[in-house]
């Protein structure tokens, strides 16, 4: 099992290029089950969550051809309609194949995803979107069992909300069934994230007829068929987001380039509350070396609010704030993994009922570390970029999940950053496709 080793108190400079974003090519990729021409899909991340979902197609019958970023794919039979458990517990967004699935063989069964440690993820919203629909789902063995009634699937106004707002996989899910449904779905309460816009603007591409992505309703009204996908993804704003954190708390002239600036108004609004200075020129974010940061209070919702997945990294930078910092996470309210090993670094974090309180100290110290998750993971790169001596971070197969080898990309921006083997050898992080 890989682990980094961070030797911290670096000053980093130079320009990192965002990657695409994972959360919108998983979906994106989903939809070549929507139609048997050839697909071709670029600007695709090289991470382990894109292997496994290309997996995921694989066995539904879809071809797939890696060259660079750009994946091709192709329906080659449409035999099998399972996507199995093996494959789907490696990462929630496999559910993701329900709805093109649905849409376009008329039967899917998927599995659970069930809990993750961020805390349970439930699916209520997508299977209640896709019976407002017509389809009829049953539970069995793990299993979700969906398939649509005798004259297809039919349009349907349907609210989406949940306990804690809207869903991005749950509006992805009934989003593509009702493109194909017979008449017109209006989607209230749908995910206005740019993931969604960007999947919305896929399916147009293909020949989908929707209206209103980025807002909350969106109306499809539904086609019968769907020619090929030629489809860029966008650039990942959360990556962007950690890269400009990199610098805030290493107090670095970097540059992000290739990023969607107009995706992190939110994130980039807590970082000029905090003191923190970012330029933006087109595409490109700049960190301002400058004074200590400030301690800034902020809340996580659903977008345009601050995202969920950026409050980790915005932990640890807020561990070394002046003053005293509150984090209200109001999308997993358990999402605060990354605090107990922050505190392992000299932070000062309590936590209790949804909430962080971080107060600011002058410095963290390296420490053993262990990640739990991916953005956590990620937070705890950030801290060892600033700390004092040496980081090691073990269980880093989370962070592989969704940035493309970090390692490699810190060092060229100046980071004392190694991957090892549990033998303590120094190794590289695994290609994908």
């Amino acid at each position: 099992m890989d682990s980094f080793v961070i030797k911290g108190r670096q000053r980093l400079s130079g320009s990192i290029a965002v990657s695409g974003s994972k959360n919108s090519a998983l979906p994106i990729l989903a939809v070549s089950i929507m139609t048997g021409e050839a697909c071709r899909f670029g600007n695709i991340p090289l991470l382990r969550d894109i292997q496994t979902q290309v997996k995921i197609l694989n066995t539904l019958g879809v071809e797939s051809v890696w060259k660079g970023r750009e994946v091709r794919t192709q329906v080659k039979d449409t035999y099998n309609s399972t996507a199995p458990y093996e494959l789907v517990k490696q990462m929630r967004a496999g559910v993701c194949v329900l709805g093109p699935l649905l849409a376009a063989r008329g039967e899917a069964i998927v599995s659970l995803p069930g809990g993750c440690v961020i805390g349970e993820r439930p699916i209520d919203l997508h299977l209640k979107g896709l019976e407002a629909l017509g389809a009829e789902i049953t539970l069995e063995h793990g299993n979700i069992h969906a398939k649509t009634p005798k004259g297809g699937l039919k349009g349907a106004e349907i609210y989406l909300g949940g306990k804690f707002g809207s869903s991005v996989l749950a509006t992805d899910n009934v989003m593509c069934a009702a493109v194909m449904a017979k008449g017109t779905t209006v989607i209230e309460c749908a995910a206005c994230e740019p993931e969604v816009v960007d999947l919305a603007n896929c399916l147009i591409a293909m020949g989908a007829k929707i209206e209103g992505a980025g807002s909350p309703r969106i109306t499809i009204h539904g086609v019968k068929k769907l020619k090929a996908a030629d489809w860029n993804v966008i650039p990942d704003r959360i990556e962007a987001a950690t890269f400009v954190v990199a610098g805030a708390i290493t107090q670095s002239p970097i540059s992000i380039t290739g990023c969607r600036p107009d995706h992190l108004l939110a994130f980039l609004d807590v970082l000029r509350q905090s003191g923190v200075v970012v330029e933006r020129k087109g595409s490109t974010l700049k960190v301002v070396p400058g004074a200590r940061p400030k301690a800034t209070d902020f809340v996580t919702l659903p977008y345009p609010a601050f995202a969920t997945d950026c409050q980790a990294q915005t932990m640890a930078l807020m561990a070394i704030a002046d003053g005293t910092s509150t984090i209200t996470e109001r999308i997993y309210p358990e999402r605060f993994m990354a605090a107990a090993e922050l505190k392992r670094m000299g932070a000062k974090i309590s936590v209790a009922n949804g909430t962080a309180v971080i107060q600011g100290v002058d410095k963290l110290s390296g420490a053993e570390v262990m990640a739990s998750d991916l953005r956590a993971s990620a937070a705890l790169v950030i801290a060892g970029l600033a700390a004092e001596g040496e980081t090691r971070i073990s269980r880093v197969y989370h962070i592989d999940r969704g940035y493309e080898r970090i390692e490699e990309r810190l060092r060229k921006l100046g980071a004392k950053i190694q991957r090892q083997s549990v033998g303590g050898e120094e190794t590289t992080a695994a290609a994908v496709g």
